[in-house]
């Protein structure tokens, strides 16, 4: 009776990790760059989780909530009638300059991945400037073990890598790089 207990009480232990096997791995991009801007003028563009104008892909924002913890927002890619991707605010700190949120939903065609969460942060630059760091985790688009390329890591990899830069180069454009 006790080796039919062990047994089953192992076997019950494994299987949140038999779940888990076959689960993508998080992936993460993390990028910077560095504005001649101070970091007030910096947040006071890219602060309002409700207004996402200063990223070149997206056409429209509309949203509830303002910058409270569970707002939300709409994003509309490309023009009028595009594709749109749904996010929650997490955190939204003015006192650090950052703010984290979460997509809710996006349809895997536009945007490779799923379990998405990110932050985006201004900071003062040594020498002045500041400094901004966009980083977020997610899983590729496809969870099964031989996903399409579309869907696969190195898509969401890609697809990420290709927002944060678009959005911080427009912000260079924008203020400027340091000593420019």
């Amino acid at each position: 009776m006790r080796r039919r207990l062990f047994l089953m009480i192992t076997a019950a232990a494994a299987l949140p990790s038999l779940a888990l096997a076959d689960e993508p791995a998080k992936l993460n991009v993390a990028l910077t760059t560095e504005l001649a801007a101070e970091p007030a003028a910096v947040w006071s563009a890219i602060g309002d989780f409700q207004d996402m104008s200063w990223h070149p892909a997206i056409h429209a924002t509309t949203g509830e909530g303002g910058n409270e913890v569970d707002a939300t927002r709409q994003l509309t890619l490309g023009d009028e009638g595009g594709p749109t991707i749904d996010e929650v605010l997490d955190r939204h700190s003015p006192d650090d300059m950052s703010y984290a949120y979460r997509i809710t939903q996006v349809k895997v065609e536009v945007l490779p991945v799923t379990d998405y969460a990110a932050q985006i942060e201004v900071m003062p630059r040594d020498g002045g400037g500041s400094t901004v760091a966009w980083r977020g985790t997610f899983r590729r688009g496809d969870p099964d073990s031989d996903p399409p390329e579309t869907l696969n890591d190195a898509a969401a990899v890609a697809a990420i890598t290709g927002v944060y830069q678009a959005g911080l180069d427009a912000l260079v454009d924008r203020f400027g790089a340091p000593g420019s």
